[in-house]
This record gives structure tokens, sequence and C-alpha cells, in this order.
């Protein structure tokens, strides 16, 4: 007697949904890549400007600022546009504002075009994935997920390393300039791969809202920063800003609860599912990007190592998420993605472990290794908590919540970035000889002799394993709010799933 056949066997990535995942991995490389390439160039770009590492981190914070407060903007853009268009001018305006970067001629310059990028990157990934989402549908999420995290594998091992080349043998000007040609085969790509979608405005855009978040996130983590570079709650000015921008998101909260056509649909997120989800990808982005701007520094002040060198010895971290992502998509369609957000958080909780021990003569393996272990962590982290999220959703919810969730992790990477940079900044300044100039630490670092240098080493390695308690203080954050994930694999209606495609 013939076996019965399985029939709950998830289906295939077929040949239209791998084209259509190319053209998401595309931009989303683009993206990604432009924000590993940054970070290792932000000793040069302090140098080059003459400024603080308390300002010069605005370059990287400033545009992830600017990513969070458009991609709200995505759920009624992909609406009034279409997904197709919205993706396509995304992509064009990241790409003017990345050539616009390369032609800056201060500080200042640069965090403003910065943030033009940003409007521009901000709805990239959003708008991939919805696109994405949709057409693989539920039974698929989990594997296509796993195909949109490439980017976040491969970016984090080409970006240093590209950008160590630029800066110690080109100019600093190439980790923008380079995003050109990448923009415009993408552009190419999503013109002729990605189908054309009518627009279906269901509201208008929520003007008030828009009003009260986007402005409300920005001046959020302006007083946050402000508040950690003067020691604490002492300047009325910083203390001021984080009151105002945390009652205008409060004010959103409020709003949005009540409005029908909201922004974001924060009803949404008072699901257990998707608020868990939501916090453990605002928790993690601000453990992993504030990480990313740290660890290249390391190797440069402390280990005295080149851009170029600084890049490589990045890889090890791009490594681990390269091994760990795919085989955390695969097990998050066949056991949920509860227990694999928790084996990630711990996994990349133990590297931080390691990392707040780290010393000026720390065996530099141990370092590789301690990298190692944070890259496995991310890759089963970042994308399955995501997954988790567009799971429990119906159709028609997967756009507002893919912006949303992509709100919350770009604010929590900015407040990582803004935050351990100016901890970062206090604890060298607090080693560095005194100048009497207040936020001189990598001024003063740069102006040293070797003799000098070498004396405070062991301080400057301890100052780096301070700033990384306060990145291992998030991740056990993370770890309560990943707690609540679903640790089961969910079962859908596939009638139900196949009846909602065919009413879209």
């Amino acid at each position: 007697m013939n076996a019965p056949a399985k029939t709950d066997a998830p289906p295939a990535l077929d040949r239209r949904l791998l084209s259509i995942a190319s053209v998401v991995v595309l931009g989303s490389f683009m993206s990604i890549l432009d924000t590993t390439i940054v970070n290792v160039a932000i000793r040069e770009l302090s140098h080059s400007f003459g400024t603080s590492l308390s300002v010069t981190q605005w370059i990287s914070t400033g545009y992830m600022l600017a990513l969070a407060t458009v991609i709200p903007l995505t759920g009624w853009a992909a609406d009034r546009f279409g997904t197709k268009r919205l993706y396509i001018g995304s992509i064009a305006l990241f790409v003017l504002g990345s050539v616009l970067c390369g032609l800056a001629w201060s500080a200042t310059s640069l965090i403003v075009f910065r943030v033009l990028q940003g409007f521009g990157g901000g709805m990239i990934m959003p708008a991939g994935m919805t696109i994405l989402s949709h057409a693989a549908g539920r039974e698929r999420m989990g594997r296509v997920m796993g195909l949109v995290g490439i980017p976040m594998l491969v970016a984090p091992i080409v970006g240093p390393i590209l950008g160590g080349w630029f800066v110690d043998d080109l100019s600093w000007r190439w980790i923008f300039f380079v995003n050109l040609p990448i923009g415009v085969i993408a552009l190419f790509a999503a013109s002729r791969f990605l189908d054309r979608d009518e627009p279906k405005p269901h509201h208008g855009l929520d003007w008030r809202g828009l009003l009260m978040l986007s402005p409300g996130l920005a001046i959020f983590v302006y007083g946050l920063a402000e508040t950690a570079a003067g020691g604490g709650f002492t300047r009325p000015d910083a203390v001021g800003g984080v009151l105002l921008g945390l009652a205008l998101v409060i004010g959103f909260v409020w709003h949005a609860r009540r409005k029908e056509g909201a922004l974001i649909d924060v009803r949404l997120f008072g699901t257990r599912v998707v608020g868990a989800a939501a916090s453990t990808s605002f928790f993690f982005g601000t453990a992993f990007f504030g990480t990313a701007l740290l660890l290249p520094l390391y190797f440069q002040l402390v280990r005295g190592e080149s851009a170029l060198h600084a890049g490589l010895l990045m890889a090890a971290q791009g490594i681990g998420a390269m091994i760990s992502m795919p085989i955390a998509a695969r097990l998050t369609d066949k056991t949920g993605p509860g227990r694999i957000v928790l084996v990630g958080l711990c996994m990349t909780g133990l590297g931080l472990l390691g990392l707040t021990q780290i010393q000026s003569d720390t065996p530099m393996w141990m370092v590789e290794g301690m990298l190692f272990l944070l890259g496995i962590g991310m890759g089963s982290t970042m994308m399955p908590s995501m997954t988790a999220a567009l799971s429990s959703l119906q159709r028609h919810e997967i756009a507002r919540v893919t912006s949303g969730m992509n709100v919350v992790q770009r604010v929590g990477g900015s407040v990582g970035t803004a935050l351990l940079a100016v901890v970062l900044s206090h604890q060298i300044a607090s080693v560095m000889p005194s100048t009497g100039v207040p936020e001189s630490g990598l001024a003063v670092a740069r102006a040293m002799t070797p003799a000098m240098h070498t004396a405070i080493l062991p301080a400057l390695g301890r100052a780096f394993g301070h700033t990384f308690v306060w990145a291992l203080g998030v991740v056990v954050l993370g770890l309560i709010a990943a707690s609540f994930l679903p640790r089961k694999r969910a079962v859908h209606n596939t009638e139900q799933a196949a009846a909602a495609t065919l009413v879209d």
C-alpha cells in the first residue's frame, strides 16, 4: 500500500519568487552596505573635519534617525503609489543622497546629506519586504526572510573591508560614491522583474500622526544623546529634548489607537506576538548598531590597525551570521521563532560578555572568537523576530506592521549608536591627558606621541570594555522581551490564506 502523500509540506520557492527576492536583496544590500561601510571610516571622518566623536557619530545616527522618521510613511505610500513605484523612487533618492554625501565639504553638510540619503533608504527595506511577503505567503515566509537576510550576511563582511580600502588607498568620499553603480543596477532590476501593482489608496495621509511621530523620534534621540554627552540630566535643553520627544511619541500612540488609518496601526502592536517581536527588535537594534560603531574604533584606536585591517578583522562577525542565518530561517519554519530568537540572543550576550573583558593586549584570536559568536547570535535573531511578527498577520496588515517593525529597529539603532558613542567618548576622555578642551578624546589621541599612546593603552582598552557593558545590558532586556515570542510553529488555514490571496 502506498503511503499517503503529505499535504502539510510548505510550497517550494519558485523562479518568479526567487527573481523578486533577488531584486529586494540587491536594494537591501545597498542600504545595509552603506551603514557598515561608514562605521569603519568614522575615525577618518573625525580627523578630516576636525570634529569630536560625539559630533561625528551623527553621521551614522542622523542617517538611521532619518530612516526611522520616514519608514512610517511606507504603508501609506505603498497604498498611494504602489509598492513598485515606491521601491524604485526610494532607491533613486538614496542614490542622489549618496552622491551628495561624497561631495560634502564639512561635517555639517555631510550630516545633512546623510539625512537626505536616509529619507530614500528608509523605505527600501520595508517596501521590499512588503513586496516579498505578498509574493511568498505565510508558508514560505521563514525561508524568504532567510533570503532577504543575505545582505545582512554579506554587507557586514564586504562593507568594512571595502570602506577600509577606500579610506586607506583612495578617499573616504568613495564610501558613498560606490552606491551609484549598485543603485543603477538595482533600479534596472526593479523595473524589469517587479510586477506593476495598481495603487489602492484606502485613506489619506495621517498628517497629525506624522507631525507627532517623526519630530518626536528625532527630538527624543537628540535629547538622549545630549543628556549622555552632558554626563546626566543636568542640561535643560537635553532633558527638555528627551521629555518633549517622549511626549510627542506618547501623543502619537494615543492618537493612533483612536484613528482609523493611522500612520502606524499601533493596535496591532498590542498583541502579544507583534508586541514582543517589536520590543525584541528594538533592543536588538540598539545593541547591534551600537556595537557595529565600537568595534572598528577598537581595532584602530587600541590595536593600531589601519582602516582596511580593521575591516578585515570585522569579517569574523559577518561569517558567523552567514553560517547561522540560513539555519535559523529553516528552523523558524519548522519550530517557530521563539526558541530561535532566544538562542540567538543568548549567543549575542555571550559574545558581548566576552567583549566587556576586552583589554589592549587581549589575544586577537580571542577577540575574533567573540566577534564570530556575536555573528552567530545576530544571524539567529534579526530575521526570525521579524518573521514572528509577520507570520501572525493577515495579508492586508503586513505593510503597516513591516514599516512599524523597521521603525522600531532603526530607532533602536539610532539610540544605540548615539548612546554608545557618547559613553565611549566619556571613557576615552577620562583616560586622556587633560587639555582643558571638552570632548577632546579622539583629538588628543591623534596628537599623542607613540610613547604616550603606549602608556595609556591599558586604560584605553578598559574604556571599550566598559562601553560594551551597556550593550550587554540592552541584550538582557531583549531576552526578556523575546521570552514572550511563540515557541511553536504557527499552523495556518490553507484555504483561508488562499482566499485572502485571491481577494487581494
